[in-house]
């Protein structure tokens, strides 16, 4: 994907909402490593795939400044649908309320902090999909964690699985403990059973997951 190509997708697919425009500015300015930030392409396809999808119970592992959440629960369409979003960095916290109380899909969002592996069982629900962008050295943990989770028909989406390009350096003298989390994440949904798998080329890689 060449600086062109992504210029002229970004001319070319719906503007980024106003809301979306200044939290992507505030997490580049308050926050760092900003380039976890989903963005506006990425942002744009999630929100089009929750409406494909058309879930009524989202969760998201992962919330980060709260971009994709607000993506997300901006796809959704039923009046009582609803997004759980977890965020283990509760450094994050204000930051991500004072957002969410900003944004016209706030009320949508129900933000949790703390380790997923305490707040999903307390949460006790079945999902229609579940988006996955949150410590890559956890993947596998955090797919054998929700896959139990998702009804059946339902997706799992998980972000970065491409990861710079560096899942097909398998040769290089060192292998980082998040690359190796990518690669078996990506040769354990592979060859599960339970689910169909789709990687797209989009941004850091995009694996979509149905659970059949």
């Amino acid at each position: 994907m060449t600086q062109e190509l992504e210029d002229y997708i970004l001319a070319h697919i719906d503007a980024e909402p106003e809301h979306l425009h200044e939290l992507d500015r505030d997490t580049h300015i308050e926050l760092l490593y900003s380039r976890m930030c989903s963005g506006h392409l990425q942002g744009r396809l999630l929100k089009m795939l929750v409406r494909m999808i058309r879930p009524k119970l989202v969760l998201e592992l992962g919330t980060y400044s709260g971009y994709s959440a607000q993506c997300l629960a901006e796809g959704l369409l039923d009046d009582d649908a609803h997004l759980h979003t977890i965020e283990i960095e509760d450094e994050l916290e204000d930051f991500l309320r004072a957002h969410f109380a900003k944004s016209p899909v706030g009320d949508r969002i129900t933000l949790h902090i703390g380790d997923c592996n305490e707040i999903l069982p307390r949460i006790n629900k079945q999902f229609d999909l579940v988006f996955i962008d949150a410590n890559k050295r956890q993947y596998v943990d955090y797919f054998n964690l929700v896959i139990d989770h998702v009804k059946p028909g339902g997706f799992i989406i998980a972000d970065n699985t491409l990861w710079d390009g560096k899942v097909t350096d398998l040769h290089g003298k060192k292998m980082d403990d998040q690359t190796r989390g990518i690669l078996d994440f990506n040769n354990l949904v592979a060859h599960d059973p339970r689910v169909e798998t789709v990687i797209l080329p989009l941004r850091d890689g995009l694996t979509i997951l149905y659970k059949k």
